[in-house]
């Protein structure tokens, strides 16, 4: 019996909840209720008109640019939270930019293969990011009021321009007026993304995204993990055949790269893959031959 696929329903409830303000895309104007002083697990403009929470990234950021460069325990402290409960299921449920790339690469059109010896390195341009244009820039890069500026949302991140950007753009002619070279910059970088997304799986996830290099850090040590049994597990390599993060399943299920997205599960043809939620152990482990064998295949 083919398992049934909830995560589409779960991933669509997540982007209504995130963004619930509905009217705002039609007034052009931010909610700035009490909620939005709660950040929001995944990657989702505070400036998107119907956004009810802020963006975790943009809040950061917020806070380390500011005069005092204060160290924001409160947001680093929502990440952690959300980090150690689910890792990088947070991206593969809860993150609205990760469910529109999703969308995209189901537009039937023929698809890329980026070769492993530039996907590798490529995956570790994410952490650049964090720690560049996150981290270290709104603090050392200030003008001359000692204020950095939030260079993530200001140049790269198109999640910004597709949910915010954009919507606030066409719903007020005010702002249309003063388009400049930045916001053309902006869509040069949404548009690059969102063409890569239709021939290659979650790019922006895989490259660049700063809030999923921060979740990949808790992936072995979240209360969410999968595992492997090698005792059911017959080495048939669907697993990782399946896997859109291109995660090597039978060598390492909870990879930093690993979204938690369970194609994985679905394809394995004697349920020898499994998810855990808690402090249980992991189930029975062979010999190493097999898992060597079945390793081997997986690649």
């Amino acid at each position: 019996m083919k398992k049934r696929n909830f995560r589409p329903l779960i991933q669509t409830l997540a982007a209504l909840a995130t963004n619930a303000n509905l009217g705002g895309f039609f007034t052009g104007k931010i909610y700035q209720g009490g909620a939005k002083y709660a950040c929001v697990p995944g990657l989702n403009c505070y400036s998107c008109p119907g956004a009810v929470g802020a963006c975790p990234i943009g809040s950061l950021q917020a806070v380390l640019g500011a005069r005092k460069h204060w160290f924001s325990f409160y947001v680093f402290g929502i990440l952690i939270f959300f980090g150690m409960l689910l890792g990088r299921a947070v991206c593969g449920f809860l993150c609205l930019f990760g469910f529109i790339q999703e969308l995209l690469y189901k537009i039937p059109l023929p698809k890329l293969k980026v070769p492993e010896k530039v996907d590798r390195p490529l995956r570790w341009l994410k952490y650049a990011v964090l720690i560049a244009l996150v981290l270290l820039l709104p603090m050392f890069a200030t003008n001359q009021f000692g204020v950095g500026a939030p260079y993530f949302c200001k140049f790269l991140c198109p999640a910004g321009t597709l949910e915010g950007g954009i919507p606030m753009v066409l719903a007020n002619g005010s702002l249309r007026a003063g388009l400049g070279a930045q916001f053309w910059w902006k869509i040069g970088v949404l548009v690059l993304v969102v063409l890569s997304s239709v021939v290659i799986y979650r790019p922006f996830c895989k490259y660049l995204c700063p809030l999923g290099a921060f979740y990949s850090f808790f992936n072995k040590l979240s209360l969410l993990r999968m595992d492997v049994d090698r005792e059911k597990c017959v080495g048939c390599g669907k697993c990782g055949r399946v896997c859109g993060m291109n995660v090597r399943v039978l060598e390492d299920i909870n990879s930093p790269e690993c979204i938690r997205c369970g194609a994985c599960r679905r394809a394995c043809p004697t349920k020898a893959i499994s998810v855990r939620f808690g402090l249980t152990e992991a189930p029975r482990r062979a010999g190493a031959k097999k898992v060597q064998q079945s390793a081997d295949i997986d690649r």
